[in-house]
Protein backbone atom coordinates (compact mmCIF):
# COMPACT_ATOMS: atom_id res chain seq x y z
CA UNK A 1 0.00 0.00 0.00
CA UNK A 2 1.47 3.44 -0.96
CA UNK A 3 2.43 5.50 1.86
CA UNK A 4 2.36 9.83 2.35
CA UNK A 5 4.40 11.87 4.52
CA UNK A 6 2.96 15.07 5.08
CA UNK A 7 4.42 18.11 6.93
CA UNK A 8 2.12 20.42 7.55
CA UNK A 9 2.58 23.42 9.41
CA UNK A 10 0.03 24.56 11.99
CA UNK A 11 0.46 28.27 12.16
CA UNK A 12 0.46 29.25 7.62
CA UNK A 13 -1.11 25.86 6.48
CA UNK A 14 1.69 25.29 4.30
CA UNK A 15 2.27 21.76 3.64
CA UNK A 16 5.11 19.24 1.93
CA UNK A 17 3.82 16.08 0.56
CA UNK A 18 5.81 13.33 -0.14
CA UNK A 19 4.05 9.56 -1.79
CA UNK A 20 5.85 6.55 -1.73
CA UNK A 21 3.87 4.19 -4.28
CA UNK A 22 4.12 0.40 -4.11
CA UNK A 23 3.78 -2.84 -1.83
CA UNK A 24 6.55 -0.80 0.81
CA UNK A 25 5.64 2.54 0.40
CA UNK A 26 3.73 2.70 3.93
CA UNK A 27 7.26 1.34 5.21
CA UNK A 28 9.51 3.54 3.38
CA UNK A 29 6.77 6.80 4.51
CA UNK A 30 7.19 5.38 8.61
CA UNK A 31 11.28 5.38 8.32
CA UNK A 32 11.37 9.30 6.70
CA UNK A 33 8.45 10.17 9.23
CA UNK A 34 10.87 8.75 12.34
CA UNK A 35 14.13 10.56 11.07
CA UNK A 36 12.05 13.82 10.14
CA UNK A 37 10.36 14.26 13.62
CA UNK A 38 14.11 13.55 15.07
CA UNK A 39 15.40 16.52 13.12
CA UNK A 40 12.41 18.76 13.53
CA UNK A 41 13.66 22.01 15.26
CA UNK A 42 10.35 24.21 14.83
CA UNK A 43 6.98 22.49 16.74
CA UNK A 44 4.80 24.28 14.23
CA UNK A 45 5.45 21.60 11.74
CA UNK A 46 3.50 18.54 11.98
CA UNK A 47 4.92 15.83 10.57
CA UNK A 48 2.62 12.34 9.76
CA UNK A 49 2.96 9.62 7.49
CA UNK A 50 -0.49 8.11 6.35
CA UNK A 51 -1.41 4.63 4.36
CA UNK A 52 -4.00 4.74 1.62
CA UNK A 53 -5.11 3.55 -1.67
CA UNK A 54 -4.25 6.82 -3.20
CA UNK A 55 -3.33 10.98 -2.65
CA UNK A 56 -7.44 11.59 -3.37
CA UNK A 57 -8.31 9.51 -0.49
CA UNK A 58 -5.67 10.66 1.64
CA UNK A 59 -7.10 14.73 0.77
CA UNK A 60 -10.68 13.12 1.73
CA UNK A 61 -9.81 11.92 5.07
CA UNK A 62 -7.07 14.28 6.09
CA UNK A 63 -8.74 16.97 4.69
CA UNK A 64 -7.10 19.56 7.30
CA UNK A 65 -3.75 18.67 5.93
CA UNK A 66 -4.94 20.18 2.24
CA UNK A 67 -6.28 23.77 3.52
CA UNK A 68 -2.62 26.04 2.66
CA UNK A 69 -0.39 26.04 0.39
CA UNK A 70 1.32 23.21 -1.26
CA UNK A 71 5.63 23.65 -0.48
CA UNK A 72 7.30 21.54 -3.47
CA UNK A 73 9.81 18.90 -1.65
Amino acid sequence: MAGYVIKYNRITGERIVREFPGRQGHRDALVLRLKLEKERENRDWEIVSLNSDSLETVQKTHSRYFTGHLISA
